[in-house]
């Protein structure tokens, strides 16, 4: 039997306490966390909930221009050309291309706009990261704006960039964190959610799933729906994982310092 040495053995051990130590959330973490799961909760009752649904819509639209955003997103990507991008009022969107690998566009909708709200996730866990989001969130609305063929995307653009600047400039900006938060855990949940109706409770008669289905030839709708699914939701728990694990040893030291200055 093989003699490990010690300092083998040590070092093993010292990696594991180290993640564990990364994984484990401070105070502010907790809080954070605390947050998105209200966010989570708040979301999926009033989605559905008369009246009350209505506060959610402006939000609701925001993600299917981030669904758009990454069809032409992809679209670029692979050599199309853009003619410009839709936003309808009952939470439709259409973004119309010449060209592009439709292999890499058509699923690039469901996923992209979760990868977004993964990314908003991760960065809602910081200030700083939730004003350097903020930044790109507004570079890409600005995008979806030069794109924007109807009048819906374009105001939905001045009323969230006014929002975003508005954040930035109250109390240093600590109001971009939760609503780069809130707008993460939308995405992700939105995402997650129109696949489900697309393909379970069958509210529109083509999706993107059955389109690359047909696309590929090789299986029906639901089993890339299905997969699709999994992915997005991967990524929201990615962006949390993320966060704790990029975040952490800031926002000790941050909470340390707040601990000192109040005993000294």
């Amino acid at each position: 039997m093989p003699i490990i040495p010690e300092h083998v053995s040590l070092f093993k051990r010292d990696a594991s306490d180290d993640v564990v130590h990364h994984l484990t959330p401070t105070k502010d973490e907790k809080i954070t966390l605390i947050i998105i799961g209200v966010y989570i909760f708040l979301i999926l009752i009033l989605w559905k909930m008369p009246v009350l649904q209505h506060i959610l819509y402006p939000f609701k639209l925001l993600t299917v221009s981030f669904h758009e955003f990454s069809h032409a997103a992809a679209g670029c990507c692979t050599g199309a050309k853009i003619q410009g991008i839709e936003v309808d009022p009952d939470e439709g969107g259409v973004t119309r291309m010449i060209g592009g690998i439709q292999c890499c566009t058509l699923p690039a909708g469901y996923l992209g706009s979760s990868m977004i709200g993964a990314l908003l996730i991760f960065c809602g866990f910081q200030v700083n990261a939730s004003k350097y989001a903020s930044i790109v969130l507004g570079l890409m609305l600005l995008i979806v704006l030069y794109w924007a063929k109807n009048w819906l995307p374009r105001i939905l653009t001045v009323l969230f960039v006014g929002i975003i600047v508005g954040l930035w400039f109250l109390k240093g900006g600590a109001g971009l964190k939760y609503f780069v938060l809130f707008i993460g855990v939308m995405s992700c949940l939105y995402s997650v959610w129109d696949i489900l109706e697309d393909l379970v409770f069958k509210k529109v008669n083509e999706s993107d799933a059955s389109k690359f289905a047909k696309l590929t030839g090789c299986c029906p709708a639901q089993f890339w729906g299905v997969i699709w699914f999994f992915i997005s939701f991967i990524f929201l728990l990615a962006g949390v994982f993320f966060g704790l694990l990029a975040f952490h040893n800031e926002n000790e030291s941050t909470h340390s310092i707040v601990i000192f200055n109040i005993y000294n």
